[in-house]
């Protein structure tokens, strides 16, 4: 099966590079290490007697959670070079990592000479992988070189799943070359055993992400953020993570909200930073005052503030009095994830579209620490009721972090597993 990916892999790419041209075209900051796509990595000397990591992630939200374990296994004396994907989360390590790390880059077009460049390049002893990261020549490779692989927060969404069951081969390409998978739910251990993975190689250790570490900011640094930002005295909505319509459907919520004589302001934060003029030309049909982040200070109080920065979602969280949870409306079914907005303990909003975070939303909705909305009017009738009613503000919140605080533990139980299979290596 591997030959047959090998030979497909050229003809898939070529169809496929320019759209993925495009959209790096777009994001920008691409070109720094280019080469690393073709496993252009650098030859990395061994520095001591540690064992080397390879550990890949990709979102920015993968990079912030893994924090706790590269400053873990380097006290441990392991090396971990650490590889991405896109800009903004190879920015973000360069930011947060390059102290914990023997080196960072970009993860190699997953084509057998490419990755088997970077691979002798490299040299790990263990490869760590995120979430959903499971590239099949990246997986023989290890095989090749009897290299054990550990696919940590291992999580399956609904259309994955689906896809998977639906071409058996292509479940065996992605998971059979897996050491060890550590799911993060009870319902992602199923769907993997139901794949095919033996019950041996999985140890369900919980989503590292709920154990993440928000820095608080003071009451001073939010004052002056609020500055910064433009923010009037009053309320804030936050739009977390949008996608196309959702801002419109803030926009709405704003409107409501201010009819019914709510003092507010909205933050909108779209999830892909380079769809600025996209929302700026629709904020240039209102008759709304907005500026965007990236633009420097607010010259003075606006309604709408644009957050196209990268890693100040945290941040702009804190300001916020009711969240909104992105690519959830439809015609959307992904979901971006609520667990920051629960860990800082604010009530959550999200539309029925959380197929990449269904248990997780599901049980915040059982714990009454979320609502859904079915549409842009639901939404708006929601944000304007929870931005009236204090008391209903604080159950959700009140709620959301006590939920927060008993699904902790995660990164315990997995570096417990992690440090188990260094300790196996000859």
């Amino acid at each position: 099966m591997i030959w047959l990916y090998r030979m497909l892999f050229v003809p898939v790419l070529l169809v496929m590079a320019p759209a993925y041209l495009r959209r790096m075209r777009r994001r920008g900051g691409y070109r720094e290490n280019f080469a690393h796509r073709f496993g252009g990595h650098p030859q990395l000397p061994r520095k001591h007697a540690g064992r080397r990591v390879w550990l890949q992630a990709v979102s920015v939200g993968e990079m912030l959670a893994i924090g706790p374990l590269l400053e873990a296994l380097r006290r441990d004396g392991a090396e971990v070079y650490l590889t991405t994907t896109t800009s903004t989360g190879y920015r973000l390590a360069m930011d947060k990592y390059s102290g914990l790390t023997a080196g960072i880059g970009y993860f190699p077009i997953d084509w057998w000479p490419f990755s088997a460049r970077a691979w002798r390049r490299i040299a790990p002893d263990l490869v760590i992988l995120t979430e959903g990261e499971r590239w099949p020549e990246h997986l023989r490779q290890a095989a090749k070189r009897g290299v054990p692989v550990l696919c940590i927060n291992a999580r399956l969404s609904d259309r994955s799943f689906r896809r998977m069951q639906w071409f058996g081969p292509a479940a065996k390409l992605m998971t059979g070359g897996i050491t060890r998978l550590l799911p993060c739910s009870a319902q992602d251990e199923a769907r993997f055993r139901e794949l095919g993975v033996p019950a041996s190689s999985i140890t369900t250790t919980g989503n590292i992400k709920l154990d993440v570490q928000i820095p608080l900011l003071a009451d001073e640094e939010r004052a002056q953020l609020r500055r910064e930002l433009g923010l009037a005295e009053g309320l804030v909505l936050l739009g977390s993570s949008t996608w196309p319509g959702e801002e419109d459907a803030m926009l709405g919520a704003l409107r409501l909200a201010r009819e019914r004589g709510v003092r507010c302001s909205l933050m909108l934060v779209p999830r892909h930073a380079e769809r600025r003029t996209e929302v700026e030309r629709l904020l240039a049909k209102t008759k709304l005052k907005f500026h965007f982040r990236s633009k420097g200070p607010a010259p003075g109080e606006v309604d709408v503030i644009v957050g196209d920065t990268t890693g100040e979602l945290r941040k702009f969280t804190q300001l916020a009095d009711v969240v909104f949870v992105g690519k959830s409306l439809p015609p959307h079914t992904e979901g971006q994830t609520p667990v920051e907005a629960a860990a800082l303990g604010k009530p959550i909003l999200f539309g029925p579209g959380m197929g990449n975070f269904r248990l997780l939303s599901q049980d915040l909705l059982a714990r009454g620490a979320a609502r859904e909305v079915a549409d842009p009017q639901t939404l708006a009738d929601a944000a304007q009721e929870l931005l009236r009613d204090a008391s209903r503000r604080e159950v959700l919140a009140t709620a959301a972090a006590a939920w927060r605080r008993d699904n902790a533990g995660a990164v315990a139980r997995t570096l417990a597993v992690i440090r188990a299979e260094l300790a196996k290596l000859p």
